[in-house]
Formats: C-alpha cells, structure tokens, sequence
C-alpha cells in the first residue's frame, strides 16, 4: 500500500485530496494553524514551512508518494520543496507538484498542452515555474506535475465569493475576452487518485475538455445558484480573446474522469 503525505491538507485542495484517499491508502498530511480541529486527527502533523525543515516528517513517516498542495510564504514553498527532492531522490518516493495554468499566462494566442514552453508574467506563475523545472530535471517516475486551472465545487473558495458578492448586491467582476477551462474539486482529486493508483508519470493537465469565455462561465455558476439578472463588472485587458487554459494532447485521462465546462457549472450546487 502506498504512504502518501499531502502538504498542505487542512487547504481546500489538500483536504479534498485526503478524504479522497485516506480510504484507499495510509494517508497523512499536514496543517500550518493549531486550534482547527487537525489535532483531533493523528494522521495530521503540525508544521511550519517558514521554520521548520520538512526532512524530520519525511524521515519519520517515511512516505512513497508527496502531495504538494501547499499555499504561503513563495520563498519557503521554494525551499520545502528543494529539500523533498532532496528526499525522494535516496527514498522510494515521489513527488505530485499541484501547479497552474498561470505558468502559461505569458502566451495569450492559443490554449496550452502538457510540453509546450512555460512563460509567465505573473509572479505567481513565475514561482511555479521554477518548481516545475527542479522537477523536470528529475528521473520521469520520480515526479507528476499536475496543472489545473480554476477549481470550483459547491464548498469551493471561488463559489463562496460569488455567493458573498450576489449576498451583498456588489457588482461581480469578469472578464469578457478571456477564454478559460475549469475543473471541480470533486473530479479533480479522483483524477489525482487515478494518477497515484496507476503510478502513471509525467505532466497532466486536468481542467475541462472544452473551453468557455470566463464571463460566459460566471453567469453559467450564478444561473445554477438560482440568480439571475445580476450586476457584472466587464474588465478588459485586450482588444481579442486571450487564453489562460490548461488542455491534454499527451496524457489523456479516460472518459470517466474527464469533466465538462457545464458539468463544473453545475458541480456548484451541493448534491
């Protein structure tokens, strides 16, 4: 059975990612805010990227696979996961890094796939990218790099925005000329056992299979939230479409678990 530590698992993805897997393999993760409930939970280690070297948790779980759902600090992410590669290259371990579409936000003509050439103008992307390319250099069953675009869910972050601003009758920015795929949580982490399950190898890009126009996607969720008529703000970076979306060609994940933009869209109402 494999030993998996999700970094990052008190998060909404890294969370996600547990209860998905803590049934099928011996699953622990960590939390960064004491007082949260997490200590109740002994798979659950408390653990501070900015003070504390991630070796001692390795060494003592011993885990054959790493999850890397972390947010925070970019400089400590940075050396947190410089020190588990450090790891996995003298452990029978390997290492799924949650990227981003954001790695590609410097091309804007066309969507991206799997081996094209990252390039971003975002600090964000940029810190990605630095990460992905340590993992690059890494023998191919060493490493999954997984990219996902925006990831929506009835309990998602993005979800409950929207609900706070429809709430507070605030007007709901979009953007008309930006075409995006998207993804829900629920897809995503079967997505990522199926990837852990098969030991596959690699780069997957797990959003939707087909593309929309954000602005179109937003008033998709607030029409399945049961709102309508709202106040949106257009914002506008360009005069054409520009596109931030993540597509397979290489690593193509069976039917089951590929996902539509309206299956997201609906996924935005609980079950």
């Amino acid at each position: 059975m494999e030993r998996i530590l999700i970094l990052g698992a008190s998060g909404f993805i890294g969370n996600a990612l547990y209860k998905e897997l803590c049934s099928y393999f011996d699953t622990y993760g960590t939390y960064h805010t004491a007082n949260t409930g997490f200590e109740e939970n002994h798979q659950f280690h408390l653990y501070d990227m900015e003070t504390e070297n991630i070796e001692i948790l390795l060494q003592n779980i011993q885990p054959t696979v790493v999850i890397s759902a972390t947010r925070g600090n970019f400089d400590a992410q940075i050396l947190m996961h410089f020190e588990v590669i450090n790891y996995i290259l003298t452990h029978n371990c390997k290492l799924l890094f949650i990227s981003s579409a954001n790695v590609f936000d410097a091309f804007t003509n066309y969507p991206s796939y799997e081996y094209d050439k990252t390039l971003s103008q975002s600090i964000y992307g940029r810190f990605k990218i630095k990460i992905e390319n340590a993992l690059l250099r890494l023998p191919n069953e060493k490493y999954n790099i997984l990219r996902v675009p925006m990831v929506f869910g009835h309990n998602s972050p993005r979800v409950k925005q929207l609900k706070n601003l429809i709430h507070l009758e605030e007007a709901i920015e979009v953007f008309p000329n930006v075409v995006i795929n998207v993804t829900e949580i629920e897809k995503l982490t079967q997505q990522v056992h199926y990837i852990i399950n098969r030991k596959k190898k690699g780069v997957f890009h797990l959003g939707s299979s087909d593309l929309v126009h954000q602005k179109d996607f937003i008033e998709d969720v607030c029409e399945v939230l049961g709102h309508k008529n709202l106040v949106f703000k257009n914002i506008y970076d360009s005069n054409f479409d520009r596109f931030l979306a993540v597509l397979p060609k290489e690593n193509l994940l069976p039917k089951n678990l590929q996902i539509s933009v309206q299956q997201v869209a609906t996924a935005s109402v609980k079950k």
